[in-house]
């Protein structure tokens, strides 16, 4: 007979605040990372207290907010009410404490400050908060979580507010590096959804007077539109609407109460279904939703009584009401689409006219790709089943629950070798593997039809789900693994054209990123080193002198499961794939797939003189 483990008193445990969250920091935080995605934890910490921040301005106290983010150290600064000194320890240290329970006084905030700050303190190695009002200042410092110095009210004639330093836990948030570029875009999102708000980050500046319409105007800079925005606001809604002539699927900016929604919700399933029958009743035809809704570029933002997120990150609305003596989400966004729409559509019979005509031009075109879109799925549905592209992972196999989504990865790789190693190697549970044959085709300047008709485009568009929207991506993280050769990086240019052509969006939202793989590996008896660059391979002769074993990786194929499995693990390295906001799309590619080859050359060659230089 098999024993039984002994279950008695002394196996029960009760955890206090902090182990809860540092033994859990994805209920909390979402995914840890290193600081390449947008998602990671280290920006959700920012955004924890940056929300509190964010709620005294909403209640009218404070206009200016300052954040500093040096190395791994950041600092948010507010000119807020500061928190009551008495309870300054607790807000901060003690579950379910704060002052915005009672919505009388915080009736529609971002967070509650009951679980924010103290999973930020727990998950920082240093955390400290200041509060200063009434004439006096007090501060608390923690490490981990674990109070360590605290100071009695003093006098101070600093102006009220709170200040908050912390830095992250290198322990839970390995090799983690703030990406500025992330942060500007987040602290840009506050100030669009909060008018008159003023944040400084590292001595920049950042302000907005029209809300989501300087949000969208920013998003399609440089970008050919069919008529100007149309801006719609209300007691608790705003809109922002115009559509794109150049890209082809649906791009929404969606936010509750301050919060960005990144995966979307209740609102803006409700935005898009309410949209498409305003314009079907406006024009009097039943329009293919499709049509209407084809390369629409929007932004929605509205303010929910006690709002349900399906997540502590809050990034899906799950609420249905509005609260208060507002009717439903659905039915709130529908009215007041049907009034203001339709009466913004009557009044400017120029924007009327071209979104009409868009409309018909995207009726057109799905009319004449429709043969070729039936066959393409077909084809990529026999692909799918005969498993030849894409190693799925279980998340989507039904074999996980997919509140793992975030976790998820597509490696796009070449060649059986590469695909191979990586397929042994990773994480069945959230990490799948498509791969390509030879090059893909160079797709600028082409239309949507080469994406049907071209059979790398066109199954990799089905494996990532993203045909008509991004909304329903597959995988959180799309990344790029190609060998770190000429062929490899041509590869790279090639499919980041591909995305940059037809789903542009992708890389906006920071889902496309390029893995990282070692070009050297230097060992002796005792030690191994992996090197991914030049100096690094120097560094790592020095120190296992005196002769070590070198190793040159001339590719992904060369490196072995077992060894591969280090690269796409904890401690794997993407770099995300970003947009200059200062050029446009169609700048970008015209320039490095264009027919500009001098110029090119010249780019080439002042950035290899550059590498060199540092090499010698």
């Amino acid at each position: 007979m098999a024993k039984i483990n002994q279950y008695t008193e002394d196996n029960i445990r009760s955890l206090d605040w902090k182990e809860h969250i540092r033994m859990r920091p994805g209920m909390y935080i979402g995914k840890l990372g290193d600081g390449s995605s947008p998602d990671d934890g280290i920006y959700i910490l920012l955004k924890e207290v940056l929300d509190n921040s964010i709620d005294e301005f909403v209640m009218g106290a404070g206009k200016t907010i300052e954040v500093s983010v040096q190395s791994s150290r950041v600092t948010v600064r507010d000119y807020g009410r500061g928190i009551p000194l008495g309870k300054l320890i607790d807000v901060v240290s003690k579950m379910n404490t704060g002052g915005k329970y009672d919505t009388r006084a915080f009736k529609k905030a971002v967070g509650l400050n009951g679980v924010g700050t103290k999973a930020v303190n727990a998950l920082s190695d240093y955390f400290k908060v200041e509060s200063n009002r009434d004439g006096k200042t007090a501060f608390a410092e923690f490490n981990r979580g674990v109070l360590e110095i605290e100071n009695q009210p003093e006098e101070s004639s600093r102006r009220r507010g709170t200040k908050v330093t912390f830095i992250p836990d290198e322990s839970i948030f390995k090799n983690f590096k703030f990406r500025n570029e992330y942060i500007a875009r987040m602290l840009k999102n506050y100030v669009y959804l909060n008018p008159g708000l003023t944040i400084v980050f590292n001595n920049e500046k950042f302000h907005s007077n029209d809300g989501l319409k300087d949000l969208l105007e920013e998003r399609i800079k440089d970008t050919q539109i069919s008529y100007p925005i149309i801006h719609l606001k209300g007691n608790d809604i705003e809109l922002a609407i115009t559509h794109s002539r150049t890209q082809y699927s649906e791009e929404y900016h969606s936010f509750v109460n301050g919060q960005n929604t990144t995966q979307g919700g209740t609102h803006l399933s409700s935005f898009r279904e309410a949209f498409v029958k305003t314009i079907r009743d406006f024009y009097g035809k039943n329009f293919d939703s499709s049509d209407i809704r084809k390369s629409i570029v929007a932004a929605i933002s509205i303010k929910v009584m006690e709002p349900i997120f399906e997540s502590q990150t809050k990034t899906k609305l799950g609420s249905t009401e509005m609260g208060g003596d507002l009717p439903s989400v659905r039915v709130y966004i529908n009215d007041f689409l049907k009034n203001k729409l339709d009466n913004f559509l009557h009044k400017n019979s120029g924007v009327a006219e071209a979104l009409n005509k868009k409309i018909l031009q995207a009726e057109k075109e799905r009319k004449e790709l429709s043969g070729i879109r039936k066959l393409a799925r077909e084809r990529a549905k026999k692909a799918s089943l005969h498993n030849k592209k894409l190693r799925d992972c279980r998340v989507h196999l039904g074999d996980l629950k997919n509140d793992r989504r975030l976790d998820t990865t597509l490696f796009i790789t070449e060649g059986d070798s590469a695909s191979g190693s990586i397929t042994k190697s990773r994480d069945v549970n959230t990490q799948a593997v498509f791969s390509l044959r030879g090059k893909p085709l160079n797709s600028y300047g082409m239309s949507k039809k080469i994406v049907y008709e071209n059979e790398e485009f066109n199954l990799l568009q089905a494996a990532l789900n993203i045909e008509d929207s991004i909304e329903n991506l597959r995988y959180n993280n799309i990344v790029i693994a190609t060998d770190a050769d000429v062929d490899g990086m041509h590869i790279r240019l090639l499919l980041i054209t591909f995305f940059l052509q037809f789903f542009p969006e992708l890389i906006r939202s920071g889902h496309l990123f390029i893995l990282q793989t070692p070009l050297f590996r230097v060992r002796n008896k005792k030690e191994t080193l992996y090197c991914y660059s030049d100096i690094e391979r120097i560094k790592a002769i020095k120190k296992l002198q005196p002769k070590p074993e070198i190793t040159r990786f001339k590719g992904l194929g060369e490196i072995s499961p077992d060894e591969f499995g280090y690269f796409i693990g904890d401690d794997i390295r993407l770099d995300p794939v970003m947009l200059d906001e200062d050029k446009s799309i169609e700048e970008l590619l015209s320039f490095y797939m264009g027919k500009n080859t001098p110029d090119r050359q010249s780019f080439i060659i002042d950035n290899l003189k550059v590498e060199l230089d540092i090499i010698e």
